[in-house]
């Protein structure tokens, strides 16, 4: 047994008070990623903060027509909510593409944008490992890394972040918003996770004590529509092999906003910049969607056994976006 201390903090202040006086604490929302890492010998925080009970379950309507979804809502309210059926569609899809049933009844917001990779180096504490023990090593580089990174990685970690959740609101232009020792911020979902470089261990821009607290979705585009393709080994229950977000409206036959986010590709969701670039204004056709799809994967640096995820990458969003194109 390993013992570790908890608190179930009455206010969001005192969690980021315990959280900060404590180095190495955790804050639990549903636990559905922390607490089995704790059971593999993964993660050993010395306390847990439950956030579980502050008032962080609302999805809220904001004035300029976007919403503000409390870090505690749970997956299932989430993908369940009209506002989100109706108006990000790719929000739900993502969600109900991920986990089970159980499970989504109990990940939060919070919780998923902060779980870790599933990488099976990272899981087993009998292997060496960058992101769990720094300046141990990768051997995924050089052993199993089909599931792992073709975009962003480096010599010292090749790891995926595994969230749909993420990759859907990094289509979004969503923004997370935090509570620290130094007051409250926000960060935009595509800068929240961080690329590998020489600290994997660091997912993401988090300082020491901050709390997640909301996210916060910009209002649709009219005209817009958008769409989550997943790509996975068996039907459900399985994280992504390679994964896509996308926004797209067209006037005329041509693009006029394209927004396109890819998950299992990096060490955080990929948003597409030179494949948004070569959309703009370009005709809505399946020619433009390739054009554009090779100009992203063009970077790509995959490894001895996952080259196969940039064929299906440049697949998935080809097909999400003509689909996407079909109705308008």
């Amino acid at each position: 047994m390993k013992p570790f201390g908890y608190l179930r903090a009455a206010s969001v202040e005192e969690a980021v008070r315990a959280g900060a006086a404590q180095p190495g604490a955790k804050f639990l929302g549903g636990g559905t990623n922390l607490v089995d890492l704790m059971k593999l010998g993964v993660e050993e925080p010395p306390l847990l903060v439950d956030v579980s009970g502050l008032p962080l379950d609302r999805i809220e309507e904001l004035p300029d027509g976007g919403l503000r979804i409390g870090a505690t809502v749970r997956n299932s309210e989430l993908a369940a909510a009209v506002a989100v059926r109706e108006r990000y569609p790719v929000l739900s899809q993502a969600l109900l593409s991920g986990a089970s049933g159980q499970l989504r009844n109990t990940a939060t917001t919070g919780g998923n944008l902060v779980q870790r990779t599933r990488c099976t180096y990272f899981q087993d504490i009998s292997k060496p490992c960058n992101k769990r023990a720094p300046g141990t090593g990768c051997p995924a580089r050089d052993g199993a890394h089909r599931d792992l990174a073709v975009l962003g990685h480096s010599a010292h970690c090749v790891a995926t972040q595994p969230s749909d959740l993420a990759v859907a609101l990094a289509a979004l232009d969503a923004t997370v918003h935090l509570h620290g020792p130094d007051g409250e911020r926000e960060v935009p979902v595509t800068e929240f996770h961080r690329l590998p470089g020489e600290h994997p261990e660091q997912d993401t821009v988090l300082r020491p004590g901050e709390l997640i607290t909301a996210v916060r979705l910009p209002p649709g585009r009219p005209g817009a529509h958008s769409r989550y393709r997943k790509a996975r080994d068996r039907a459900s229950f399985a994280f992504a092999l390679v994964s896509v977000g996308a926004v797209l409206e067209v006037r005329g036959g041509a693009v006029r906003y394209a927004a396109l986010a890819f998950g299992g590709l990096a060490h955080r969701p990929w948003r597409a910049r030179a494949a948004e670039e070569v959309l703009r204004g370009a005709p809505a056709t399946a020619d433009t969607f390739a054009r554009a799809a090779d100009a992203e994967l063009a970077a790509a640096r995959p490894l001895r056994e996952n080259g196969f995820k940039i064929t299906l990458a440049r697949n998935l969003a080809i097909d999400a976006l003509t689909d996407l194109a079909a109705r308008t």
